[in-house]
């Protein structure tokens, strides 16, 4: 219904502009909400709405979108909106958490009568505000259809993977595929450079065989190749937490994730040195230490 109103909460590196999308394309009321000011000012600018509370979202919002930094803050704002939510409301969780944790909020609100979608994001911030992120859905067909176009205002490859918590197991695995990638990207720059090659020769030559991918292409040569690794953006941290998710999930069902581990270990070192808060492909620097990172501000 085009006059349902919209709550988004979570205002932080990608939410921000995927909220601001949704104001901008969806034709509907959107109202925000974040604990912290700074976002909710830049909203009202925009002529958003903007919710003292939690409750408030609840009790104003039909559609209810959540950006959280991981399924520990997905659990307490869903505990927190529980009292609140009424029949016949949708959320929308683009949140990247645990499948069971995805699964068992959504049998929650069931029982009370609230549709529930897991749509983790894939992508870069640009991408959230340019409005081409991929998104993977968990959900019925029926909620799918409705929220689909919402979604498509901040996202161009949407994809119906199955019922609750298939996007969660989709969105994982791409995670451990980048984070792999990533790794092997390092490893490879640095035997290259070691060896006497021109990086970014060595790079462009990648980018045309076989070793071509989206990563190498972005991850690769806009980060890692020059070394710059803005703070204010998807860190090492947030990686380990997905790199976790993942191989917590290979152990519920019984694969040995060699690779992963072996990645998991590598973005865990970073984590402990100066380079914890920058962009996560910064893992470089643990692969080779005598680079010259640079850690801008990601809102510049």
């Amino acid at each position: 219904m085009s006059n349902e109103t919209l709550g988004f909460i979570g205002l932080g590196v990608m939410g921000e502009p995927m909220c601001h999308n949704l104001h901008k394309k969806s034709g509907r009321t959107v109202i925000a909400y974040d604990i912290d000011p700074a976002p909710l000012v830049r909203a009202r600018e925009a002529n958003m709405g903007v919710a003292n509370s939690l409750q408030d979202i609840a009790k104003n919002c039909d559609i209810i979108f959540l950006s959280l930094p991981s399924g520990v803050q997905l659990e307490q704002v869903c505990h927190d909106l529980n009292p609140y939510m009424r029949a016949g409301q949708t959320i929308v969780d683009t949140t990247t958490a645990p499948v069971a944790l995805t699964k068992g909020l959504a049998a929650e609100f069931k029982a009370m009568g609230v549709d529930y979608a897991d749509a983790p994001i894939a992508r870069t911030r640009q991408a959230a505000r340019d409005g081409t992120l991929a998104v993977m859905v968990g959900a019925k067909s029926s909620v799918f259809k409705r929220i689909e176009p919402l979604i498509a205002c901040y996202a161009n490859d949407i994809s119906l993977c199955g019922d609750v918590g298939s996007g969660q197991i989709v969105k994982i695995l791409n995670n451990m595929i980048v984070a792999e990638t990533v790794n092997a990207i390092g490893e490879a720059l640095t035997i290259g450079r070691r060896a006497g090659l021109d990086d970014a020769l060595l790079l462009d030559t990648l980018s045309k065989g076989s070793a071509d991918s989206f990563v190498l292409r972005n991850h690769g040569v806009k980060a890692m190749l020059p070394g710059v690794f803005p703070l204010r953006a998807f860190s090492i941290n947030y990686m380990i937490k997905d790199m976790k998710y993942a191989i917590d999930l290979a152990e519920e069902t019984g694969v040995d994730v060699k690779g992963a581990r072996t990645t998991n270990e590598v973005l865990e070192e970073g984590a402990n040195g100066p380079l914890a808060e920058a962009y996560w492909p910064a893992m470089l620097a643990v692969i080779d230490p005598t680079i010259d990172a640079k850690t801008p501000d990601g809102d510049s």
